[in-house]
């Protein structure tokens, strides 16, 4: 909808879906005028549009062109050019808004990309000034050397904007202590809709602070006689609890009431009021040591009836998650072994309570008040039923971090059902005075059985604001019918426990509709006064806060009347989902659009998006792009297109989302469905059989190594190589050898008869043929351990060795990939038939077999052989808690610096390499915290993707890697890791099974 348009009629905010048709076609005029002006980044194409179209909530809304701007001048005149040319405008962060706030059809200003710069920090007076589109966790990280955070901690902290946040008025867990964004916002500059510059701040009520010539004046003036005229009506209408981000914040205009800040006013109004430029912010204190007790209750109603009272201890968070949260985390790797520290039993409801006062003291003693309390109310572990229950302290900050990140991976963790029916957001923001929450839980459940449905909670019990979703599926009539009824039924509710049916996470689509029936009809015309006060054509995101369209308008939904799959034939196995392609198209829709991958530390996840920070090149962004290719919404053969390959370019398949994803979006898995479809339709280039087949001709190569590798000492053959067959000439490609690793009798045979001391040694392709030493000292060790180790050989007699199929997956060759699986597979077969470990030295080839192998053949003998395959360090480590591992290891006085392979880290095996290395005595071992090394394969090998595999190592481990000290041990068992690190930091980097070996080789202590 144009600003024009609603100027004219105030008309409700309309949509339309994704066609084939580009807008640019539509709009010339302001796709030109921003590309010739803006130095930012101009999008107008249809994959891109696409992938701004939805945000974390159900609505789809593609929106007219995208632009990124470098500076606040560029993101001003890019507004002023979609003022002039009759296009609204929607200010973006991170785009993790659950009830559609940043979706329309606009023009997108994404502030995250560039406008992230912390401006003035003031340490002595506690407080700084930054840009709107500063991520939470990164301002955060920058302050914490000086003592100070942000404490408004709501849960997509990692990829949530500053400015986001304000438009929202988030609160986050620990608003008991520290209150909103409302409270921490001390002044926000903003562009207004006619173009003028403001500064919103603390004000009196004469306004003697604004010059009577400032553009704010009379807008000030205005609002503070909105705010006089209606002060009994928000005394009476105004929900009395904290959690109430409804509508616009009129109390913080009324005379008397408080101190008024005109910044409060753009506080809370989603970017339908101005664009913020500055926001200025009030710092805490960093928090001290805290302790936490998990309190167990064998009755979700227990549980929410005690909140009233835990809440008098003064916590400064009091979280739940409830039995279906710890169900499904419990089937995450990534985060059962942190319910398996504090998690007793089965509970129906856990509540998390952190007491974070200065002093250490004084949080044991309220731990002991808890325990206290919670016997006084009856509960033990000696109970049984509602009764049943009691305190797990957590008193170790790594475990309270660990239980952090399962907090606040609720909502992805309770979308990680693979139904199509998932838990929807519509009345999960409700809250309510304490003392009403245990019934008002009780009621509001009988209310989903009464439709047919359950619900799932989590989040902020000491708020009285908990997050619960109806698990429905929108895709069907009835269940959207059900939202209804249940959405009237439940916010009628919360009226009469004079509570507030916006808590948190705004207003958006989703609840703006609602806004007249919970304020009343004066006070929704108020709200719209203030919107044309500051906005008379509708220039900024219409449609939300005041005249918003039915929440329930199929129209406007992801899954609009009419959505469905297209047919297609898919390679690898997806039946564990619903939907096209054989259950594809549901493992491309579990993505919720939460955003976890646009993290910029901790994890691998995602690394490509840390380099570019473009919305294409995280995973999802990649997840939008297939589903609406799968869907026909990108237009015919979508999936095979150019548009597509370059969506998935710089995914460079280190499985990271895989672990990371809470909702399991396994975005290498799906790539290789991408370039198997790509490959049907326009067959493989010369890179592509280049490094697909490298198995096959390796034997030959290795042969004529010394002519192949003139390539790296001749200027013009490197050229030529990147000319012809796209290999950067800025890298040396790995030197082919003639004396290969063989599977030679003499050496793979030990001194043990006993069946338990049996291993195959599975030799890949790269170190076979590129650094044999790796399979030498691993076998030594193996043999210094007592072990037999099997060499398996091809059961249809050929010489060639085997292969796992990895170079053949990288390029979309599935059928190939897939002969080489099964003549592996019937070599190893014998010996797994025996139990027999299949343990193999480069992760990507090994963990192979454990990922895409049953994938691609879904028999009992490749579901075993995953079962039995293991990484060296992994057996070895295995080996030693069982008692059979005795290794003669002499003493390595060093340091040793490890880098983490990234499917090393997606399967949660760096346990496995960290234990091997503390086998060696008096070696000290540190582990880089890092993403991907950038090479991944062929990636860093590719003229057109050099630049971001050098800038991702550049991230953190290559400069780890400079900083050690020259006799430091640099420890990577990736063949590209040690590559990388050689070309990017001038180390050699060694395998853990070498360092193993100079052990071996080094005198034993006495």
């Amino acid at each position: 909808m144009t600003f024009r348009a609603y100027a004219a009629g105030k008309v409700r905010s309309g949509r339309r879906r994704g066609g084939e048709a580009d807008v640019a076609v539509e709009r010339p005029g302001l796709a030109r005028r921003l590309k010739a002006e803006i130095s930012g980044d101009v999008w107008f194409d249809r994959f891109t549009r696409g992938r701004y179209a939805t945000d974390a909530s159900h609505y789809q809304i593609v929106p007219l062109g995208v632009v990124a701007p470098r500076t606040i001048e560029e993101a001003e005149r890019a507004i002023e050019l979609s003022r002039l040319e009759g296009v609204t405008v929607l200010p973006r962060g991170g785009g993790t808004s659950q009830s559609g706030q940043t979706v329309n059809e606009s023009l997108v200003v994404d502030c995250s990309k560039y406008l992230n710069r912390i401006l003035d920090l003031d340490v002595k007076r506690a407080r700084c000034t930054v840009e709107p589109g500063i991520v939470l966790d990164d301002l955060n990280r920058a302050l914490k050397p000086h003592g100070l955070w942000f404490p408004v901690d709501i849960s997509t902290a990692s990829r949530a904007t500053i400015g986001g946040m304000a438009g929202n008025n988030s609160c986050g867990a620990r608003s008991l202590r520290y209150g909103t964004m409302r409270d921490n916002v001390l002044s926000i500059d903003a562009l207004l809709a006619d173009g003028a510059l403001a500064h919103f701040g603390a004000v009196g009520a004469d306004l003697s602070q604004v010059p009577r010539n400032s553009p704010l004046r009379p807008l000030a003036e205005d609002l503070l006689k909105i705010g006089a005229r209606e002060k009994d009506e928000v005394a009476a209408r105004f929900p009395k609890v904290q959690r109430r981000v409804g509508g616009y914040n009129l109390d913080a205009l009324v005379p008397g009431k408080n101190d008024i800040n005109l910044a409060h006013i753009l506080v809370g109004g989603e970017g339908t009021l101005a664009f913020s430029t500055r926001i200025e912010l009030k710092l805490s204190p960093l928090l001290g040591r805290r302790t936490v007790g998990a309190v167990h209750f064998g009755s979700f109603y227990e549980a929410m009836n005690c909140a009233q009272h835990i809440v008098r201890l003064a916590p400064i968070g009091v979280e739940l998650i409830d039995r279906t949260m710890i169900e499904l985390a419990r089937e995450i790797a990534m985060f059962r072994p942190t319910l398996e520290k504090f998690v007793r039993g089965e509970p129906d409801a856990v509540l998390l309570v952190e007491f974070g006062e200065s002093d250490p003291e004084e949080n044991l003693r309220r731990l002991r008040r808890l325990h206290d309390l919670i016997g006084d109310l009856g509960f033990g572990w000696d109970k049984s039923g509602a009764k049943w229950g009691g305190v797990v302290d957590v008193l170790s900050p790594e475990l309270q971090a660990a239980i952090t990140d399962v907090r606040t991976s609720g909502l992805n963790i309770m979308m990680s059902m693979k139904s199509e029916g998932k838990p929807v957001s519509f009345v999960e923001d409700c809250a309510v005075p304490l003392e009403h929450l245990a019934d008002y839980t009780s009621r509001l459940t009988a209310i989903f059985e009464k439709h047919g449905t359950r619900g799932t909670w989590y989040a902020h019990a000491g708020s009285g604001c908990l997050h619960v979703r109806p698990v429905l599926n929108l895709r069907l009539e009835k269940d959207v019918h059900a939202m209804r009824a249940i959405a009237e039924e439940a916010f009628a509710m919360v009226r009469e426990y004079k509570g507030s049916h916006s808590g948190e996470h705004g207003d958006g689509i989703v609840r703006s509709e609602f806004n007249e029936p919970m304020f009343g009809s004066r006070l929704a015309r108020a709200f719209e006064e203030v919107k044309d006060r500051f906005d008379p054509d509708g220039l900024f995101n219409p449609g939300k806060v005041v005249r918003a369209p039915k929440f329930d308008d199929r129209s406007n939904f992801r899954y609009a009347p009419g959505y469905r799959g297209e047919p297609m034939t898919t390679q690898l196995d997806w039946s564990d989902y619903a939907g096209a392609g054989g259950g594809f198209q549901g493992a491309v829709e579990m993505c919720n659009n939460n955003g976890a991958c646009r993290k910029m530390a901790g994890g691998v996840m995602c690394p490509s998006y840390r380099v570019t920070r473009d919305e294409r090149d995280v995973t999802r962004g990649r997840a939008n792009t297939l589903r609406l290719a799968v869907t026909g919404q990108l237009g015919p053969d979508a999936l095979a297109s150019d548009e597509m390959a370059q969506t998935l370019s710089l995914c460079v398949s280190c499985k990271a989302c895989r672990r990371e994803c809470p909702t399991g979006v396994d975005m290498a898995r799906m790539k290789i469905e991408v370039l198997a479809a790509r490959a049907a339709k326009k067959g493989f280039s010369l890179h592509d059989r280049l490094v697909g087949w490298l198995p096959r001709y390796a034997p030959l190569a290795s042969r004529l190594a010394p002519l192949l590798n003139m390539r790296n000492g001749s200027g013009l053959l490197r050229r030529l190589s990147e000319t012809l067959a796209g290999f950067t000439a800025r890298r040396d490609l790995p030197e082919w050898r003639r004396d290969i690793y063989q599977d030679r009798a003499d050496w793979t045979v030990g001194p043990s008869d006993d069946p338990r001391r049996e291993v195959v040694l599975f030799g890949d392709t790269f170190n076979r043929y590129f650094e044999r030493e790796n399979l030498d000292d691993a076998c030594k060790v193996l043999m210094a351990g007592g072990y037999r180790v099997q060499a398996p050989r091809a059961a249809d007699g050929s010489s060639r060795p085997l292969c796992c199929g990895r170079t053949f997956l990288a390029v979309g060759a599935v059928a190939q990939a897939r002969a080489e699986m099964e003549r592996t597979l019937k070599a190893l077969a014998p010996y797994v038939a025996r139990g027999v470990p299949v343990v193999g030295l480069e992760p990507s080839c090994l963990f192979t077999f454990r990922d895409e192998m049953p994938a691609l053949m879904t028999s009992d003998e490749a579901r075993t052989l995953a079962g039995q395959a293991m990484l060296f360090e992994e057996f070895l480590a295995r080996e030693k808690k069982e008692g059979r591992l005795d290794l003669p290891l002499g003493a390595l006085d060093r340091r040793a610096l490890l880098h983490g392979h990234c499917h090393q880290k997606s399967f949660g095996v760096m346990g496995g390499v960290e234990s091997a290395l503390k086998l060696i005595p008096r070696l000290a071992v540190e582990t880089v915290e890092s993403s991907c090394c950038g090479m991944a394969g062929s990636f860093g090998y590719k003229a057109d993707t050099i630049d971001v595999s050098l800038a991702m190592g550049e991230l953190s481990l290559l400069p780890a890697v400079r900083k050690a000290p020259d006799d430091a041990l640099i420890v990577a068992d990736g063949t590209s890791c040690r590559q990388q690190i050689h070309d990017g930091a001038g180390r050699e980097a060694l395998h853990v099974a070498r360092v193993l070996a100079m052990s071996l080789a080094a005198p034993r202590q006495p």
